[in-house]
C-alpha cells in the first residue's frame, strides 16, 4: 500500500522540465557563434566603423581647406541653434509623414486587391510582378519622365486645357514640394505593397469565414481581423519608406527645382564646401531620430512575427 500511495505521489507530482536536465553543449554553442561571426564581422566593418567614424569627425573644427582633429561642440550648438535647420528637418519630417500616408494607402488597397479579389494564382504573380516593373530601371530616369508629363506646357496641363477644365496651366504641378511628393510616392510605394502583400498571403481563410459567419460586415471583417494581422507589414513597409525618405536628398532636389530643401541635401551641400564635421553631426542627429521612429514603430507592434 506503501509502494501504491509512493508510485501516484510520483505520477502526480509535475514533471521537471526538459531543459533542466540537459547540458548545454559547449561544442554547440561554440559552433552557433562561429556560425553569426561572418555576419557580425561584415555588420561592425561596413556599419558600426563608419558610423563611428562619423561621430568622432562630427566633433572636429574645420576651415576652408582642412579638417582640424579637436573636441569641440560648435557643430552641434550651431545645429540646435538655427532656425534655417528646424525648418530643414520640418521639411523632412513632412515629406516623411505625407509618403507615408499615401503609400500605406496605395500600398494597402493594391495588396488588398491582389490578395482577396484576384482568384487565379498566376494573374495575381503577373500583376504582383508588373508593379515590380518600374524597378527595372533606375531611380534618376523615374524622375525625370514626370518633368514632361507635369511640366507647364506638359502632357497633364495640356490635357487639363483642352477638356475646358483649366483656362491655364497649372504652376504647382512641377518644381514644388506636389512633385516631390508625387515622385516619392511613385518610387516607394512598393515597398509598402510587398509586406502588407506578405501579411495579407499569411491570413488564415477560416477566419474570415468565422467572421461572416458570426455577422461580421465588410467594413468590419477589414477593421477587426485583416488590419490587424496585416500590422507587423504595414510597419516593416513604413520603416522602409520614413528611412528611405528622410535620408533621401536627389529626388528633392530634382523635382523641386531648388525651391525646397531636406536634411539629406543640407549635408550634400555642406560635404561639397568641405565641412564636413558639420555635415557628420547633421547625419547622427538625423540617425538618432530614424532611430527613434523607427524604435516607436516596433514598440507598437511585433515585427518578429513577420520575419
Amino acid at each position: 500500500m506503501a509502494m501504491t500511495d509512493q508510485a501516484a505521489d510520483a505520477l502526480l507530482a509535475p514533471a521537471a522540465p526538459a531543459a533542466e536536465h540537459e547540458a548545454i553543449d559547449p561544442a554547440g554553442e561554440r559552433a552557433s557563434w562561429l556560425q553569426v561571426s561572418p555576419l557580425v564581422l561584415v555588420l561592425l566593418l561596413f556599419f558600426g566603423l563608419p558610423m563611428i567614424v562619423v561621430f568622432v569627425v562630427s566633433f572636429f573644427d574645420f576651415s576652408r581647406t582642412a579638417i582640424v582633429p579637436a573636441f569641440i561642440l560648435d557643430n552641434y550648438t550651431d545645429l540646435f541653434s538655427s532656425d534655417v535647420t528646424l525648418r530643414l528637418y520640418l521639411s523632412s519630417l513632412k515629406f516623411a509623414a505625407l509618403v507615408w500616408l499615401i503609400t500605406l494607402v496605395l500600398g494597402f488597397n493594391i495588396a488588398y486587391f491582389l490578395v482577396f479579389h484576384v482568384q487565379s494564382l498566376l494573374v495575381k504573380i503577373g500583376l504582383f510582378l508588373l508593379c515590380t516593373v518600374p524597378f527595372l530601371t533606375s531611380n534618376i530616369i523615374r524622375m525625370i519622365s514626370w518633368i514632361p508629363f507635369l511640366g507647364r506646357n506638359g502632357i497633364f496641363n495640356q490635357a487639363l486645357m483642352g477638356a475646358g477644365i483649366t483656362s491655364e496651366p497649372l504652376e504647382f504641378l512641377l518644381f514644388s514640394d506636389f512633385a516631390v511628393v508625387v515622385a516619392y510616392v511613385h518610387l516607394f510605394t512598393l515597398f509598402m505593397v510587398v509586406p502588407i502583400f506578405n501579411s495579407m498571403m499569411r491570413i488564415d481563410r477560416s477566419l474570415l469565414e468565422a467572421a461572416l459567419d458570426a455577422g461580421a460586415s465588410g467594413w468590419q471583417t477589414l477593421t477587426n481581423v485583416i488590419l490587424p494581422l496585416c500590422k507587423p507589414g504595414i510597419a516593416i513597409g513604413s520603416i522602409f519608406v520614413v528611412t528611405i525618405v528622410m535620408g533621401d536628398f536627389v529626388t528633392v532636389r530634382l523635382m523641386s527645382g531648388g525651391q525646397t530643401a531636406s536634411v539629406g541635401l543640407m549635408m550634400m551641400n555642406a560635404m561639397s564646401l568641405l565641412q564636413y564635421p558639420a555635415a557628420a553631426a547633421n547625419a547622427v542627429v538625423l540617425l538618432l531620430l530614424v532611430l527613434l521612429t523607427v524604435g516607436a514603430m516596433m514598440r507598437l507592434v511585433d515585427i518578429r512575427k513577420e520575419l
